[in-house]
């Protein structure tokens, strides 16, 4: 009988060691390492439901990597952002953003942290704020948010802002100025790529888009297969397709090895989503840009467009003690299932069941690139206590 239950407990031993023993020790590892205090300020208007996507990947990097609060409490993404909070029982929410901060107020605010990140500002609709029963559009940078921006610049605090910042709902002179503020200069075009082009194969195919190009082009759409969309803010449209007008099965991400500020990434990496094309000053240096491998004839074709051969994907120039990042895609979108940040180890795990050349999952974007980016921004960030 002993003979048989140590040859169970042989046989049983790889299990225990996998289920077991390896998630207590990452645990331990993780809860035993010490925690380093950061402050954090996130923007996050496109908030609807209780998946928090626009933040939770940021939030969930901030918890794994052991930034606290001043107070040595972890953060939450339920509640430590700034835009909309939505209730769960109703189709209304809270706005809780930087309109109630006197200019004082931002100062104190922006003095106490280290990094302000705008992850998201499309917002959506919400109860307005008269308490009236009709609905309006919550979103889009406004006066506020470019004081919070400039005493940061001030400051020379550390800025990360992404797609979407500048577009709609944001309005021009809004635009303008934060343009100023950033140094660059949104072209006015966005892209993303899809996967099959035709509307009864794709149902995630906006339906909107397919009107908006007819109406425009004044002609059916007739487009199938891969392809990319790019939209411009006066309403034009163009339609690249795989194999004619570029060579890459998607959009891909390339960061070089040596770029000058040391980020460790994936030398390639797709990205199917949606991104702005942006033209950078100088004093910017790139992470990583956008290479879709146009064709001779997609080439032309980008330049009728006002548009480089190359776009910019992830982008850093310095501002004092600090530094300004801009990225040119909505990588903060995060999948909801991220698991717990408590296991130490668990992004090399992730890294080896989500390949960076599997585009249809977002968890692939983010252990393989968003997470090691920001990982690397923020430690870059983070200065002891002596």
């Amino acid at each position: 009988m002993k003979t048989e239950f140590r040859l169970f407990l042989k046989q049983l031993w790889p299990f225990i060691l996998v289920i077991v023993v390896i998630p207590f020790l990452s645990f331990a590892w993780w809860y035993f390492t010490p925690s380093k205090v950061l402050g954090v300020i996130i923007l996050d208007k496109t908030v609807v439901d209780d998946q928090f996507r626009e933040h939770s990947g940021l939030v969930w990097t901030l918890n794994h990597d052991k930034y606290t609060k001043a107070d040595g409490s972890f953060y939450q993404k339920e509640s430590d952002y700034n835009g909309f909070f939505p209730d769960p029982k109703t189709d209304s929410g809270q706005i809780r953003d930087f309109s109630q901060f006197s200019d004082q107020q931002i100062a104190e605010l922006i003095e106490k942290n280290e990094l302000f990140f705008l992850t998201d500002t499309y917002g959506q609709y919400a109860i307005s704020q008269d308490s009236s029963d009709e609905k309006a559009v919550y979103g889009g940078l406004n006066e506020s948010d470019l004081k919070v921006l400039g005493e940061a610049i001030k400051q020379e605090k550390t800025i990360v802002a992404e797609y979407n910042s500048m577009a709609s709902p944001t309005e021009k002179l809004i635009r303008a100025e934060f343009e100023n503020l950033m140094g660059l200069t949104w072209t006015g075009w966005i892209a993303r790529y899809f996967e099959e082009l035709d509307p009864s194969l794709n149902s995630k195919l906006p339906e909107w888009l397919v009107t908006n190009y007819e109406n425009q082009k004044n002609e059916a759409w007739d487009k199938s297969g891969s392809g990319m969309v790019f939209i411009k803010d006066s309403g034009e449209m163009e339609v690249f397709l795989t194999g004619e007008d570029f060579m890459n099965q998607t959009p891909v991400i390339r960061s070089p090895r040596m770029n000058k500020e040391g980020f460790n990434l994936p030398q390639a990496i797709p990205y199917p989503d949606w991104f702005d094309i942006v033209l950078i000053k100088r004093e910017y240096e790139v992470i990583s840009y956008y290479d879709i491998n146009p064709s001779d004839q997609g080439l032309q074709r980008l330049r009728g467009m006002g548009l480089p051969r190359y776009f910019p994907a992830a982008v850093v120039r310095t501002n004092g003690k600090g530094k300004i990042y801009y990225f040119s895609g909505d990588f903060s979108d995060s999948p909801a299932d991220l698991g717990s940040p408590e296991f130490m180890g668990t992004p090399y795990l992730w890294r080896g069941f989500f390949l960076e050349a599997n585009f249809r999952k977002r968890q692939s974007f983010f252990w393989n690139y968003y997470y090691p980016l920001v990982s690397q921004l923020i430690e870059k960030i983070y200065q002891p206590e002596e």
